[in-house]
């Protein structure tokens, strides 16, 4: 058995940051049931381009393999019930809503505890439940913005920039993934279940560690570095080789400079007293950078980052998205995961990182059509007869 296969799941959820904490479950096989509105055509992530056509895109593929998927009108009475007899026979009802939504949808535990108990409540929203800003939707790049995010990345004299993907939905996911599973081993434990509120906005707070450490208790103001460097560390940062290309050289450690220094030909810049610690370095930063600018810029990068590796200094290439896909790291550590889809041909997306036990066991589905799982879920698992099947359909419990 999967690690998780004792676990099922009740999902409200859309777009990416709620489907993309659900993966990683479902990929440890905790049962996933994808209710999705019939109003609206099912899970906005359906319709995103490119590469879309009909309810199928390789957007909704990436975020919804290995989940079952049922069309459920929750705001009619008969559609309410199959979800409140799916709520008896699970573990957590799991919703990506804005942050006022759950108590209108009467989704939190104070609505579900007499249904079951033991049901845990995971609601990932942009704010909260509570706060001043609860009741406002939460997309990444507002939220990187608001939390400072976009202060701190890019170059100085450019504008504020975004990570190049959506991190505070991502990292809101993984919460949310570690919140349920804390949840319902306290549920199991003690028989009671509870909400648990995951904000993106706190996440994305959070996620400021010891930058925000060092602004709290010592006044630093964070700032934006040139070339991406560290904001401590030196040098720790881009450097560009004679053609053209950039890579990363990272002395975290006192003895990764010294072995720069002897790499590069200097030996003498280790022991001058500009460089020879940390905080030396940190101080004369300008000055150290631009003598290895020079050196640097004397050989192609591949042979900086040959020497360097050779002497055990944490280096390496930036690559675009096709090379780091290719990468032999990548094979190795079978990042890539095939499934077919009759729409879309095959579909190739990355791997969870989150490995228990042999990933060899793991076996993967392609994302669902929507209402695909409907028969199996009312007939096997709520044990509906065909004709209450019959009359939910005509009461439009199923849109």
């Amino acid at each position: 058995m999967r690690p998780l296969e004792d676990i099922r799941v009740v999902a409200v959820e859309q777009y990416g940051a709620g489907p993309f904490g659900s993966l990683h479950l479902a990929d440890l096989g905790a049962e996933i049931i994808k209710v999705e509105d019939p109003r609206f055509g099912g899970d906005v992530g359906r319709y995103i381009p490119p590469f879309q056509e009909g309810e199928d895109s390789l957007f909704f593929e990436t975020f919804n393999r290995n989940k079952k998927s049922i069309s459920l009108n929750l705001s009619v009475p008969e559609g309410r019930g199959v979800f409140e007899d799916l709520v008896a026979r699970s573990d957590a009802v799991f919703s990506n809503l804005r942050g006022d939504v759950p108590a209108k949808l009467r989704i939190r535990y104070d609505d579900l505890c007499g249904i079951n108990p033991r049901i845990v409540c995971v609601s990932v929203s942009g704010f909260g439940m509570t706060g001043p800003l609860s009741a406002e939707p939460g997309y990444d790049y507002i939220l990187q913005g608001l939390a400072g995010w976009m202060s701190l990345t890019g170059e100085p004299d450019g504008p504020p920039t975004k990570t190049g993907i959506s991190l505070v939905d991502y990292s809101g996911g993984f919460v949310a993934a570690i919140a349920l599973l804390a949840g319902v081993h306290a549920a199991r434990r003690d028989g009671k279940g509870m909400d648990c509120d995951i904000s993106l906005y706190d996440v994305a707070v959070s996620l400021l560690t010891y930058p925000a450490t060092w602004h709290l208790s010592r006044g630093w103001s964070p700032a934006r570095t040139t070339r991406s460097a560290h904001p401590s560390l030196v040098p720790f940062q881009l450097f560009q080789g004679s053609d053209g290309h950039w890579f990363i050289v990272g002395c975290a450690k006192e003895k990764f400079f010294d072995r720069v220094a002897e790499t590069v030909g200097r030996p003498e810049l280790a022991d001058h007293p500009d460089y020879a610690t940390f905080a030396d370095r940190a101080e004369h930063r300008e000055a150290l950078i631009g003598i290895l600018d020079g050196l640097f810029a004397e050989k192609p990068a591949e042979y900086w980052i040959a020497r360097l590796k050779e002497v055990g200094v944490p280096t390496g290439p930036v690559q675009d998205v096709s090379s780091a896909l290719v990468h032999p790291h990548t094979i190795a550590r079978k990042l890539m995961v095939e499934t077919p889809n009759e729409v879309l041909g095959p579909v190739r997306t990355v791997a969870s990182p989150v490995r228990v036990g042999d990933p060899d066991d793991i076996s993967y589905a392609r994302a669902p059509h929507r209402n695909e799982h409907a028969d199996e879920i009312l007939g096997s698992l709520l044990g509906y007869p065909d004709d209450t099947i019959r009359s939910l359909r005509a009461s439009g419990a199923f849109g």
